[in-house]
């Protein structure tokens, strides 16, 4: 029987990234399948499918976006009853070891629904990847207001939106973990449902993180670690810059811009949970 699904969603990525990737996911002893959705304008990668005979590759003909892309393959785990899925971005890669070390997690600990390892860079320093469910300051002044006089106040609350005073060293509940690498139970996805569609890239994983925070735990779980190249392309090319502000008014419009009770609680919540005492808004 299958344990686990794993899905990457490809766009015209470089062939040896991928082959990183893949023979990261395939190198377990966990009894996998891995989706290669792609989303390319032409099939050039299908070729990855002959790597190993536990490749499916699924060629869309037309770029969906990111979470439409995913759910292709998680629907498929939730219809043959895979009991996890995983959801990998191509730039990363692991050692053995590490989903297994996963898959123990989550089956020793029934409550959690999500679980994200340690990120790193490949020169081995963190991303902090763990952060508190977003305001608009936080995701629009991070990008537009990170300068001048208004530096030092981003800074400060980026170190808390972003969980910095942890140390990252330690298991919490996070409420909003990175999708670059999202170890999801199935059965807490057949509850809160697969990505919302209405986003085509950025803040997809915000928001399922948040329905899944809802009903089960969301967990950053630093005892093993994987490496992202993680480009942040919205910071290089206006027309990811356009996609990423288009997702955030979708996010906002969705859960609420200034007035997001739920956000507040949460949050506090979190920061209460992890000892933090001073006020974000300082």
């Amino acid at each position: 029987m299958t344990q686990l699904n794993i899905s990457v969603v490809l766009y015209k990525n470089p062939i040896m990234q991928l082959e990183k990737a893949i023979k990261s996911a395939l190198n377990t002893d966990l009894n996998v399948r891995l989706y290669l959705i792609d989303n390319s304008p032409t099939d050039f990668l299908k070729d990855l499918s002959k790597f190993d005979s536990r490749i499916i590759y699924i060629f869309n003909n037309t770029n969906l976006g990111f979470g439409k892309a995913h759910n292709i393959a998680i629907r498929k785990s939730l219809e043959e009853n895979v009991p996890y899925h995983l959801v990998m971005n191509p730039d990363v890669y692991f050692e053995k070891g590490t989903l297994e070390a996963l898959y123990r997690y989550m089956e020793e600990n029934k409550d959690v629904g999500l679980v994200m390892p340690k990120v790193l860079y490949p020169d081995g320093s963190i991303q902090y990847l763990c952060k508190l469910l977003p305001t608009p300051i936080d995701l629009l002044g991070r990008r537009f207001l990170s300068f001048g006089p208004f530096k030092k106040f981003m800074k400060k609350r980026n170190y808390v939106y972003e969980l910095r005073f942890t140390g990252y060293d330690i298991i919490m509940e996070v409420p909003y973990l990175s999708g670059c690498f999202m170890f999801l139970r199935a059965e807490v996805l057949k509850v809160v449902e697969v990505f919302d569609e209405r986003f085509f890239m950025y803040l997809e994983d915000t928001d399922l993180s948040r329905r899944i925070y809802r009903v089960a735990k969301t967990v950053y779980y630093p005892h093993v670690y994987i490496y992202h190249e993680y480009g942040k392309g919205s910071y290089k090319n206006l027309r990811l810059l356009k996609i990423h502000i288009e997702s955030a008014i979708k996010y906002f419009n969705k859960w609420g811009w200034f007035n997001d009770p739920e956000r507040d609680r949460i949050n506090k919540e979190v920061l209460d949970k992890l000892g933090y005492k001073e006020d974000i808004n300082q």
